[in-house]
């Protein structure tokens, strides 16, 4: 698998994504994923905020949330079916606002790859909206996919035997956050000014559908479930 990223320019608030993206790729090869940081998938869509002290903050943090819980450094939040700090509001690189994420990751990855297939004339293509994020009693921050488009985002085990005739009864690989990784290791979390990226020869399955809902876990039969004891049954 070969991941590349692209340096550009600074995407500004309300720029169209479309022309930005087709500013860096001449073309696409047939079975690549293209990324896309939400970070300017947001700003184009104007998903920005003001906020002028901690309790404006703090109210915003709670709209975008589905639970909301305070720590020593952050929000502990759930948004989207997805653990995260802060709702995933972002300070960094936003020039004196706050970032939001994206209304519907999913939705604009279907958009992007439409737009991407026709523009540069592939069939097999991938689209991939990145954010970080952190896990527990691990230090520093991982890529995770917020959405994704044209590639199956997990590949299941189970019922398949391993190498010694066992059959698997859990194991699942999550094919969209471990490419997310990937992509933002070399994407950057700096002043890498690097939004995008090119994976090439990805170990993926294409397709033209996709569950939106195929990562999700409900909160009652994750293994997680403790640590969320002021979660309402």
């Amino acid at each position: 698998m070969i991941v590349k990223p692209i340096k550009t320019c600074i995407f500004q608030e309300g720029e169209d994504l479309l022309a930005f993206i087709g500013r860096y790729f001449k073309k696409l090869p047939e079975r690549s994923v293209i990324v896309v940081t939400s970070k300017i998938v947001a700003l184009a869509e104007k998903r920005t905020a003001v906020v002028e002290n901690i309790l404006t903050k703090e109210k915003l943090i709670r709209a975008e949330s589905e639970l909301a819980i305070p720590t020593k450094h952050v929000w502990l939040t759930v948004k989207d079916g997805m653990v995260m700090s802060s709702a995933g509001i972002d300070e960094s690189n936003a020039n004196g606002k706050l970032i939001l994420l994206p209304k519907d990751s999913f939705k604009t990855a279907r958009w992007l790859r439409k737009k991407l297939q026709k523009e540069y004339g592939v069939k097999q293509l991938g689209v991939l909206i990145t954010d970080s994020r952190t896990i527990p009693l691990r230090a520093g921050v991982t890529g995770v996919a917020l959405g994704y488009a044209g590639f199956h985002g997990i590949k299941d085990y189970r019922g398949t035997p391993d190498i010694f005739g066992r059959k698997f009864k859990f194991s699942r690989t999550n094919v969209a956050d471990s490419l997310a990784t990937a992509a933002v290791l070399v994407m950057g979390e700096g002043n890498q000014q690097q939004p995008l990226a090119i994976i090439e020869k990805a170990p993926v399955e294409f397709c033209d559908k996709i569950r939106c809902q195929e990562l999700h876990i409900d909160i009652q039969d994750d293994m997680y479930r403790p640590l969320f004891s002021k979660l309402p049954r």
